[in-house]
């Protein structure tokens, strides 16, 4: 038996979280540039080349791993048949991701 989880209300709590964190970066999540150099960032990052554990540091880490979180909760509300969206903060750093992974040049069919 599939467990009911209230994935929206989930998705606006991490949405809260991410802009959050990126208030604290001082990320403006309209400036595709900045927020693609963030995604990189992210998508590169290794815990055995990180630099030393400061404030700002901290806050990248925890704006990683939520992240993680946006899509797994996509991934669950999905195997469900259901549609999860965030707002704008997730949707700017959740495109940024895609388009940095590589995999939007994928030939489509």
């Amino acid at each position: 038996m599939a467990v009911f989880e209230n994935y929206a209300e989930e998705a606006q709590r991490i949405e809260r979280e991410i802009a959050r964190h990126g208030y604290m970066l001082g990320i403006d999540w309209e400036d595709d540039a900045a927020v693609r150099a963030l995604a990189r960032e992210a998508l590169a990052y290794n815990s055995s080349t990180a630099p030393p554990m400061t404030p700002e540091f901290r806050a990248k880490l925890d704006l990683f791993g939520l992240a993680q979180l946006m899509l797994k909760v996509m991934t669950e509300s999905a195997g469900e048949n259901i549609e999860t969206h965030g707002g704008p903060t997730w949707k700017a750093f959740g495109r940024a991701l895609w388009l940095e992974s590589g995999l939007d040049s994928e030939p489509r069919r």
